[in-house]
């Protein structure tokens, strides 16, 4: 069951409330009782003085029988405090001494005792008063009651507990209403953050008003918002595409078999239409591979079957692989730097071929594309690099982003399908590297790296053979493309 924060931090409040004002009387309780101790030593003290002086001038027996009458008028009828003097001699005794356990012993003749046969606790004081006259020597007790002190620190007791229970039910409503009041922006928030859907992808939480402890909060859902509204349009004109480029070969075979069934072929008729459907049926062929592989590269898949080869011989090989395009196209291309590193060829081979393709189709005729080799800290960087226009700056974050097209208009559609430097991106990270984009100086240069680490690696995924095969047959169709 989901729990209200304003009720969960008034209980917290009332909590942390309960236990201050308990530690509070729980320490004024103490020092009440430690006083009250204090001042019982005290009236004992002084009725232990009063009775010291009577018993002291009592010399004969006429002054003791007027001394016992003191004693007895000075005790209370409510028995707080009792006189007890005894002796040698039966004629000088008074009172009866408290008996008992003892509880508690203080400096200065100070006793807790407990009476025996019950009732409340005795303070007691005694004190030995030399003979004088025709009075031996006798012992003086006083003794005080505890009943007192008990009542005053019970009734103070139960007014300390119901006050810090008020206390604590006052700070209870008092803290749910102030936490209701503060948490008024956070509702706020979660208005705004509701009235977003996908058909106002353009509302954004306003931060103008709140606090500083949620405008961090606000700003990152924000931003997140935008992220999605970005990936949402991407996605929209992605599918936008794919279902462009998968329309146009769909028509054209349903176009062609129609054409071939309306009348009588030849053989040699028939062999140039299902040559032809080849043709789309390996387009179709490409872009469903391409959405597979950016699909498992989503999943967090690791490049394997890597071996360490020399990366300058793999871009050659994939230059002369990319012969007749190059050719056609009226581009020549040079390898600089060299190094080794483990790869999976295949894959490798895939984003030279896909960085390579990029920089033919945006170079004009007698321009060089150079591909630059070097090692950057543990990575080993491959540059692409050619003459061409100015990119945006606002776009250049972009290029390498799945589903992101810089030109919204479809030109040389059946050459690209707008996923080939997403795939790059992919091939890249899948051997722990990273791509990069630069234009400057009336030069575009496109890059990726891959971990220049020398040990094997043990990956969460392996990428089967027939997947391998796909992406290479991938590679080649787009070559052949390109060339016709």
């Amino acid at each position: 069951m989901n729990r209200s924060i304003a009720r969960r931090l008034a209980m917290m409040f009332a909590l942390v409330a309960l236990s201050v004002f308990t530690l509070v009387g729980s320490g004024l309780f103490f020092v009440l009782r430690t006083q009250l101790d204090h001042h019982l030593r005290e009236s004992l003290d002084d009725r232990m003085e009063i009775a010291k002086i009577i018993v002291y001038h009592s010399v004969t027996p006429e002054k003791w029988r007027m001394a016992r009458e003191k004693l007895t008028d000075m005790t209370p009828r409510d028995g707080t405090t009792s006189y007890s003097v005894w002796s040698d001699d039966p004629s000088f005794h008074y009172g009866q001494a408290v008996q008992g356990s003892v509880k508690d012993n203080w400096p200065g003749g100070y006793t807790r005792v407990q009476p025996v046969g019950g009732g409340p606790d005795m303070l007691t004081g005694t004190v030995a008063i030399p003979a004088s006259g025709t009075r031996p020597p006798v012992q003086l007790q006083v003794a005080a009651s505890y009943q007192p002190n008990v009542r005053t620190m019970r009734a103070f007791g139960a007014a300390l507990a119901a006050l810090c229970a008020l206390g604590s039910l006052a700070v209870l409503l008092l803290s749910y209403s102030v936490t209701r009041i503060g948490l008024a922006p956070l509702r706020r928030l979660t208005k705004d953050a509701s009235e977003v859907s996908p058909n106002n992808r353009s509302q954004r939480l306003n931060t103008a008003s709140l606090p500083l402890e949620l405008n961090d909060l606000a700003n990152s859902f924000n931003g997140a918002l935008e992220r999605l509204d970005g990936a949402y349009g991407r996605l929209e004109s992605f599918n936008a595409d794919v279902a462009h480029e998968l329309r146009t070969p769909v028509t054209i075979l349903i176009g062609q078999t129609e054409v071939a069934l309306t009348r009588n072929r030849s053989v040699d008729d028939l062999r140039q239409t299902l040559q032809s459907n080849l043709e789309e049926f390996e387009r179709m062929r490409g872009i469903i591979n391409d959405m597979l592989f950016l699909a498992r590269a989503d999943q967090g898949e690791r490049a394997t079957g890597r071996v360490e080869v020399s990366l300058a011989a793999e871009v050659a090989r994939t230059l002369e692989f990319l012969e007749i395009p190059f050719e056609e196209a009226r581009v020549r291309a040079v390898s600089r730097g060299d190094a080794t590193a483990l790869v999976n060829r295949s894959l490798f081979g895939r984003a030279c071929t896909n960085l390579l393709m990029n920089a033919i189709q945006h170079c004009a005729h007698g321009d060089t594309v150079t591909v630059t080799i070097s090692r950057e800290d543990d990575q080993i960087r491959i540059a692409v690099a050619n003459p061409g226009e100015a990119i945006n700056p606002l776009t250049l974050d972009h290029l390498f982003d799945r589903f992101y097209r810089a030109e919204v208009s479809r030109t040389n559609s059946r050459e690209n399908h707008g996923l080939g430097l997403a795939i790059v991106k992919a091939i890249a990270e899948m051997h722990r590297g990273k791509v990069s984009v630069e234009s400057a100086s009336g030069v575009n240069t496109f890059a990726f790296s891959v971990d220049a680490a020398r040990e094997e690696v043990q990956e969460l995924r392996e990428v089967s053979p027939a997947g391998e095969r796909a992406e290479a047959a991938a590679g080649r169709s787009q070559a052949r493309q390109v060339a016709t």
